[in-house]
């Protein structure tokens, strides 16, 4: 069979290809190759699909929004480009059918595919969908969720709780960036496959304070606009040597490197999407959460709560002081065993097999 995927969450798209493509599948990924056009910045998402040697079509569309600016008005402009494309991609590839993983850049795929009759399925990572999601369910053939939830949002004959595809090098020591000493515990800072511009301007400002008790992985990302990557590199070598060995700075950790990073990290600070909800629950890695404060319908914030709740995280909010933040790395580090001990609570919410009811499911439907 051969599948088109497309899709803004390119985390469990990936968990689901590696078991798709191991039953003798064939994949197509549609997404963007560039993160910014003018530049031509790379994508996080095609090296990861390259590295996989799958085709990977690039598409460029504009986007929907509900704040009127110039620079959104040319945006959609560009909603039409994407449908042309769309139908370009879909005459070439003649996939036998379209999987989308939420995001603006499936929505052309999605509809066209529609029109061209190619079965479709969609999957929906966050408990309350997204526009997207919730049109395109209303074409799939079947729709999955990782939440129970979230079936209130859809028809009931087209869900599936399928739980959400977690990548299967998060469990795996496959390569290691950088030897790191377990002599003093391990926190890993990230802000996702961006980086979070807010978690860098923290840790910026207790950064000599968490180097004298901690080794700290810290994942920035790469935004142009703040430039945090090369502001932290610059501080990290202003620091004292043998702190400076206890700092290990990285834009992104590949997919082949995350599994020793999780594997080394007594705790984990960083936002709460989905996919960071899930690998957090699966690892068992009590965390300190930043949500998104804008995130839609407060989603990671809801996740969030969902995790302290169970007395395995606790919330820090990006409008706080810095030495608030300290303080609550401090308190979980030390009370990590009592926190982890609390995991057995979130058993029901995690499905081991997520990607293989949807590959089962989208191959039983053809």
């Amino acid at each position: 069979m051969k599948l088109l995927v497309t899709g803004g969450h390119i985390s469990p798209a990936l968990a689901f290809i590696d078991e798709f493509v191991e039953r003798n599948n064939r994949i197509v990924f549609v997404g963007r190759k560039y993160s910014n056009e003018r530049d031509r910045s790379i994508t996080f998402e095609y090296r990861e699909v390259q590295k996989r040697k799958i085709p990977f079509q690039h598409i460029k569309t504009g986007r929907f929004t509900r704040i009127l600016s110039f620079r959104n008005l040319s945006n959609l402009l560009f909603i039409p480009v994407g449908f042309l494309q769309s139908f370009y991609i879909l005459r070439k590839e003649k996939p036998d059918a379209i999987l989308t993983f939420g995001g603006y850049i499936a929505f052309p795929v999605a509809i066209i595919g529609w029109f061209m009759k190619i079965p479709l399925y969609t999957h929906e990572q966050t408990i309350h969908p997204g526009m997207t999601n919730r049109v395109v369910g209303m074409f799939a053939r079947k729709v999955f969720i990782s939440f129970e939830d979230s079936k209130r949002y859809f028809p009931s004959h087209k869900i599936v709780y399928s739980g959400n595809p977690i990548r299967g090098e998060i469990f795996k020591t496959l390569d290691i960036p950088f030897p790191v000493s377990q002599i003093k515990q391990t926190i890993y800072i990230t802000g996702g496959s961006l980086g979070a511009h807010s978690i860098n301007v923290h840790i910026k400002n207790i950064l000599p304070q968490l180097l004298e008790k901690y080794t700290v992985i810290h994942q920035t990302g790469n935004v142009a606009e703040y430039n945090d990557h090369q502001q932290l590199l610059a501080l990290r070598s202003q620091l004292p040597e043998d702190l400076k060995q206890r700092y290990f700075l990285r834009e992104h950790f590949s997919s082949s490197e995350i599994g020793y990073v999780y594997s080394i990290a007594d705790i984990v600070v960083g936002r709460c999407g989905a996919n960071t909800f899930f690998e957090l629950i699966a690892l068992k890695k009590p965390s300190v959460i930043v949500p998104l404060p804008w995130s839609a319908y407060g989603e990671q914030e809801k996740q969030a709560q969902l995790l302290q709740s169970a007395g395995v995280a606790e919330i820090f909010h990006q409008s706080e002081e810095s030495a608030k933040l300290l303080a609550i790395i401090a308190k979980m580090i030390d009370n990590k065993e009592a926190h982890t001990a609390h995991f057995d609570k979130l058993n029901s919410l995690y499905k081991k097999n997520a990607a293989e009811i949807i590959s089962q499911t989208i191959l039983a439907s053809q």
